[in-house]
């Protein structure tokens, strides 16, 4: 199976690629669902239920958060990391959320109720994969309109009941220029072609995209690390998710440049 370097190195909210990626796809594809077979504005009521390692660790992976961002059509990779606390905490105290609100164009705003309609099962599980969740969506008489069960089975990559009793992830069987199965293979290529190890990783990355592409989305991904970097050592206090854990990059840095590490 070939693997992209951007299936490996994946933009996406923290903290969790199963736990908090995964689901906030999952919600935003059932939005997007209601959409596409025109159900959206007749949808008056939405609930979302969490089993298995979703519904016991879910507050701790910010696995809530992601799928009220997800409902309103925010995405994992492009989602204001900045404003995504706010969004959350206008849906808790309103009551209200905009199912794809975060798309271009009007929003489609219902009552929602985080604490009776975002049910986290924490004794309970779906049948085929510990990630599991199902969201439901009613009419203004309570009439269901759609279920939808999704599995966030890892990597960020979901699937639906539909794929149940087949592959669950298709895998890729795309030919890269310079197919290997292991480190020996890939050295053996490396001395045979000439090709330095990442010279040689760039021509089978070009089997899915240009290289212009590669490079932008390389220098995106180390952007968003930086980013990410810098917004670790200029925070203080504790992390989200209620488990009281303490941020502690700041004051590493701090003491590595007492130090005197000029890199700190």
């Amino acid at each position: 199976m070939a693997i992209s370097v951007f299936d490996l190195f994946s933009i996406g909210i923290g903290p969790s690629s199963s736990h908090t990626v995964g689901p906030m796809r999952a919600a935003g594809m059932f939005a997007a669902r209601l959409k596409r077979d025109g159900l959206l504005a007749r949808t008056a009521a939405v609930r979302a239920e969490l089993f298995g390692s979703l519904g016991a660790t879910g507050h701790g992976h910010g696995t809530p958060k992601a799928v009220l961002l997800g409902l309103e059509g925010n995405e994992p990779h492009t989602v204001d990391i900045a404003q995504a606390d706010l969004d959350v905490e206008r849906i808790r105290t309103s009551r209200r959320i905009r199912l794809l609100g975060a798309e271009i164009g009007p929003a489609h705003e219902i009552d929602f109720d985080v604490s009776t309609q975002l049910v986290l099962h924490r004794r309970r599980s779906l049948p085929y994969h510990a990630n599991g969740m199902i969201l439901f969506a009613y009419d203004a008489d309570g009439l269901p309109l759609l279920e939808k069960t999704y599995y966030s089975v890892g990597g960020g990559f979901v699937v639906d009941e539909d794929a149940v009793g087949a592959d669950r992830i298709k895998l890729d069987d795309t030919v890269p220029a310079h197919p290997f199965r292991t480190g020996d293979e890939l050295l053996r290529l490396a001395r045979g072609t000439g090709l330095s190890i990442s010279a040689l990783m760039l021509e089978n990355e070009k089997a899915w995209r240009s290289q212009e592409e590669i490079l932008a989305g390389l220098l995106e991904i180390w952007r968003v690390m930086e980013a990410c970097v810098s917004r670790g050592l200029g925070r203080e206090g504790i992390l989200p998710g209620g488990l009281k854990v303490r941020r502690r990059a700041a004051a590493a840095a701090r003491a590595l440049r007492s130090e005197g590490d000029p890199t700190a």
